[in-house]
């Protein structure tokens, strides 16, 4: 059974169409433009280390296009909205489909489909794909893009304190007891927090307790001078479970993981204010897909010949911009513990929901 939200078949069909396949093709041309700006800034210092060449200059794009798809599709369903209802309404057709006896909601409801199936597939990309070329990424650039880090080498730039102490790595793999630690730097400081000694290693494991560095070299301020070490033992207080917490990032963990990482965090008593609101943007973000169609409606009606098109799209474009304005100041905000994290993730979509509804409402039905 037809339902009345919708047009006829073949016109949501065709709607459809239309609009996934400009969503694809805005899609494609933004990740080309952004691709070859990213290459041009990152390659130098990609092709600088020793022995890298093409391959890796292969790897990082395959590990970036999935960050810029995860942050540019909504802005190409956007500008996809856009050029598809102001082609509708230069030839007419949203003028036969409302003499026809549809309303707005109508008129806009294959739209607000094919974005409700968009916002599904990037939730699905983002947890699937964009976590783990993400994890990859910043480890291999805590390396300052040296040898590709294994898969499993998921967290970088991990700092820790062992009393006045510091241990720092650049990325770390595996967990529990078999946490490997590569690009190593243990800082012993006097207790007035000056760094009185400085050691570096290529890797460290855990030693139970403490962490042994390999192939270590030793830097001592006080007389300027260094030594080799085959074998130190450092942060004694340093556990496992302590840097299976400090190495929480949400950009890089799935819905599904990042939850229960917050549970171990109010387990002990931690701030879980930011991760929570990460949490919730893990949903809100990909949905926002659906609000483009209804943010950049107002560019389908009103006759062409008015004059008035062009300054329609421009007032489209500027609700759809002001949303991602809107919707990164809140989470910073949540992030500093200004908001609620759900009203952080949140209250940008359901605010801008009650705008797009308020201007389709007041002006075309």
């Amino acid at each position: 059974m037809q339902l009345d939200f919708f047009p006829s078949r073949t016109l949501t069909v065709y709607l459809a169409k239309m609009f996934i396949t400009r969503i694809v093709a805005v899609l494609v041309m933004l990740l080309l433009v952004l691709m070859m700006l990213d290459l041009l800034s990152t390659s130098g210092e990609i092709l600088a280390v020793e022995g890298n060449g093409q391959g890796e200059l292969l790897t990082y794009v395959s590990l970036r296009i999935p960050q810029l798809v995860a942050r540019f599709l909504p802005y190409s369903v956007l500008l996809a909205t856009l050029i598809t209802l102001v082609g509708l309404n230069q030839n007419s057709e949203v003028v036969a489909m409302k003499a026809a006896g549809l309303s707005a909601h109508q008129v806009l409801a294959p739209l607000l489909l094919t974005a409700a199936l968009v916002a599904v597939i990037s939730f699905t990309f983002n947890e699937r794909v964009v976590t783990r070329a993400t994890a990859s990424l910043k480890s291999w650039e805590a390396t300052e893009f040296g040898a590709v880090p294994p898969e499993s080498a998921a967290k970088a730039n991990i700092y820790l304190t062992d009393g006045q102490n510091v241990l720092s790595a650049g990325s770390i793999a595996g967990s529990g007891d078999d946490i490997v630690m590569a690009g190593v730097t243990w800082y012993r400081r006097s207790p007035e927090g000056m760094i009185i000694e400085q050691v570096r290693a290529p890797r460290a494991t855990f030693a139970a307790p403490g962490w042994e560095l390999e192939q270590a070299t030793r830097f001592e301020v006080a007389n300027a001078g260094s030594e080799k070490l085959d074998r130190l033992v450092v942060g004694e207080q340093v556990t496992p479970s302590q840097i299976d917490l400090a190495t929480v990032d949400p950009d890089t963990l799935p819905f599904w993981e990042l939850s229960d990482s917050i549970e171990r965090y109010e387990e002990v008593g931690r701030r879980t204010a930011e991760l929570r609101a990460k949490w919730w943007h893990k949903l809100s973000g990909p949905l926002s897909s659906v609000l483009m169609p209804l943010l950049g409606s107002i560019a389908a009606f009103g006759l062409a010949r008015s004059g008035q098109l062009f300054l329609r799209a421009v007032i489209g474009m500027a609700l759809g911009f002001a949303y991602f304005v809107v919707d990164n100041a809140a989470l910073a905000m949540g992030n500093f513990g200004g908001y609620p994290p759900f009203l952080a993730a949140w209250a940008p979509f359901l605010l801008f929901l009650l705008v797009g509804e308020t201007v389709l409402v007041r002006t075309e039905e």
